[in-house]
């Protein structure tokens, strides 16, 4: 079963609503290991209308055992051996994001190339999403240099806890709202 490519748009194009009246999710995966199908760790966060309204995180257990990153998010294969399946944890976090106009990521081509890779596996059909990157929204909109996500979040004073995937996909919405404020308040 072929998963088409989400797109990659840009926010603001959009003349449905302006930036702000907008729902759209943020997610942030962590993998186990460099193979994109690895996802050990999904955080979905939905806004509307300016608010975050959910937030929820589930660990996963990845198609094998090897971790090679726990050094950088902490988690190993003793925290993800019970853990639900990707299929099983999609099936849950799908409908927090469903109904958005976008979803956002902070270097969205990793995590639309690991969800890309995690549906596909296992046999999940997504429907066309568009992707907005808060890296390019946060160099492009806002003007900050260098753009990973612990130096944005430091430049806009968003508490981080950096690959945790919550706090990850929180300050991704974050960074997005920043650059919908900025983008109303100058009229771009």
């Amino acid at each position: 079963m072929s998963v088409p490519e989400p797109r990659i748009g840009t926010v603001w194009r959009s003349r449905r609503s302006g930036p702000y009246g907008r729902v759209f999710a943020a997610i942030d995966f962590e993998t186990a290991n460099s193979a994109r199908d690895s996802a050990c760790a999904l955080a979905v966060v939905r806004v509307e209308n300016e608010r975050i309204v959910a937030k929820r995180h589930w660990l996963i257990r990845p198609p094998t055992r090897d971790f090679e990153f726990t050094w950088l998010h902490g988690l190993s294969w003793a925290d993800v051996r019970t853990a639900d399946s990707f299929a099983d944890v999609w099936a849950e976090a799908w409908p927090v994001a469903e109904g958005a106009e976008f979803i956002a990521a902070h270097n969205a081509s990793f995590d639309r190339s690991v969800l890309m890779a995690c549906t596909g596996r296992a046999g999940i059909r997504l429907p066309e999403t568009r992707f907005e990157c808060s890296m390019l929204l946060a160099r492009r909109m806002l003007g900050i240099y260098p753009t990973r996500l612990s130096d944005v979040c430091r430049h806009l004073g968003i508490p981080l806890r950096h690959h945790d995937a919550l706090s990850d996909a929180v300050a991704c919405a974050r960074i997005v709202l920043a650059a919908a404020r900025r983008t109303r308040v100058e009229g771009r």
